[in-house]
Order: C-alpha cells, then structure tokens, then sequence
C-alpha cells in the first residue's frame, strides 16, 4: 500500500525559457533524442486524460486518497505546462509533429468513449508505465549523461514526481472497484495493461521513426538504432520488463517497490520549487 508518511510536492519550476536546447540535445544522437521527444509530445493530452480519469472518482474518496488526488492533478498541471514549453522548441527546430499528436488524439478519443472506470483503468496502467520509466531514468545516470542540462533537468524532475505520485490512480481504482469481486478487478487491469503496452509501443515507435525521418534516419538504420537504444544500450524498455511483469502479480501495488531513495538523490535542485495549496500557473 502507499506509505502512510508519503507526502506528494508538486514542484512549480520552469526549464529551458532563457535558452534553446540544440536539436539533438542528448549527445548529438538523433535516435536518442527521438526517443525522448516523441515521449514528450505526447504528455500534454495525455495528462489531461490523466486528470479527468481520477479526478472522476474524487468524490467520496477517504480524506488521505482526496488529498492525495488532488496533489496528483497539480503536479500534472505543471508537467503538462512543461512540456508545451519543450515541444514548442522541437517543432521551433523544424519538426513537423503533426502525426504524433494526430495519433495520440485518436487513441484518446476512443479511450472517452469508454466508460469511467475503463479510463481510470487506462490511466492506472500508464501510469504504472511512466512510473518504472522514471525509476529506470533516476537510477541509471546513463541515460541522461551527455544531455543539454536544462532538459534533462525537466526529465528528472518529471521522473521524481512521477516515482512520488505512482500509486494514486491505483489507489483510486482500488476505491472505486471496492465492491467488484477480485477476479474482475484483476482481469479488468490486466486486460486494459495488455491494451494500453499495445498502443503505447507501436505508436510510440511510430513518433520516433517519423522524427527521426525528418532527420535523414530511416530504413534499417532508424530501426537498428532504434532498437539497439531501447533493448540493448541503454536498454532503458529492457529494464522495464520485470516491473512491468510485475503489475499482473497477485498483491501488487506500485509502492511494493519503494523507492523514494532515488526521489531524495535528485530532489534537491528542486525543493524550492514545491508548492503548498496554491494552484500552479499555467503560463
């Protein structure tokens, strides 16, 4: 369960408003900025997805998960903001983002066509995915080393308040489904994890390949790169595995695994930054 002395800080900071990062802002690499970039695009309306889906269950919800609910939408408000803010340096670098975020509007257009709980459900598995990423992001300095320093501070202080917030849409689920019996809640979630690491692959694979298309990389050598970044060198989707198998385990909740050491190892640049009640500027 999540640590009853867990406290979620949404942490208001700004990056990269004074200066532009370079195209390529992860050590030259095309393949590893995509990887990143395409990541990025999509977290805007995917965060206000985020959003509605557990703030739908907000009410009647115990004290401490309404809090908590409520610390989760802050911190997504901010995350939204930032990375508006980076993604307008991508497209200001001549990327044409036009079919990355035409994907992500279809998925979720078709996802609010279900019902609530089936989008909490959604929610529940992609944030257990954006979780073990941002695990996999703060605990292997690697994957970060040689980027723009601006930008890879927005990455891990989005890793940090994702890693602090993971178990709030399973919290909520968990609420919302007290009545189901066991067997459905389990199957729902599995069933909805299998979907969600469907669409969330092949159309994030299909960002990458069209971003770095319009660097010149495709054929063999966008997918080789492609692969070889995600499964062997870093290898940060490899590295995911076990945590992902995980999530279909018997007993599980996100903070079986805690790990709010690495959140103390990188917080510190950041702890001016936190908010107490006051809502995040948008701007």
């Amino acid at each position: 369960m999540t640590p009853t002395d867990l406290t979620i800080h949404p942490r208001d900071r700004r990056f990269g408003r004074d200066r532009a990062a370079a195209r390529h802002w992860l050590n030259g690499d095309p393949i590893a900025t995509a990887f990143f970039n395409a990541l990025s695009i999509t977290f805007p309306r995917g965060e206000a997805y985020f959003i509605d889906s557990v703030r739908a269950f907000r009410d009647g919800a115990p004290d401490k998960l309404a809090g908590e609910i409520a610390a989760f939408i802050k911190q997504e408000v901010v995350h939204s903001r930032e990375h508006l803010a980076f993604n307008r340096q991508v497209m200001a670098h001549g990327y044409d983002v036009s079919l990355l975020d035409a994907d992500v509007t279809l998925v979720l257009d078709l996802a609010k066509r279900r019902s609530p709980i089936v989008s909490l459900a959604a929610t529940m598995a992609l944030e257990h995915f954006t979780a073990i990423l941002a695990h996999e992001l703060l605990s292997d300095p690697r994957h970060l080393a040689g980027g723009d320093p601006e930008v890879a501070a927005l990455w891990r202080w989005h890793a940090i308040e994702e890693i602090e917030h993971k178990g709030v849409a399973h919290d909520t689920w968990v609420h919302a489904t007290r009545d189901w019996p066991r067997f459905r809640r389990w199957s729902v979630k599995s069933l909805m994890m299998l979907v969600v690491t469907r669409h969330f692959l092949h159309h994030r694979a299909r960002g990458m390949m069209e971003l770095l298309r319009q660097d010149g990389v495709t054929g063999r050598r966008a997918w080789g790169g492609l692969l070889r970044y995600a499964l062997l060198r870093p290898g940060i989707l490899r590295r995911v595995v076990a945590p992902w198998i995980a999530y279909f385990m018997p007993g599980f909740h996100p903070w079986r695994v805690d790990d709010r050491a690495l959140i103390a190892l990188a917080d510190t640049p950041y702890v001016d930054a936190r908010m107490d009640d006051a809502l995040p500027s948008v701007a």
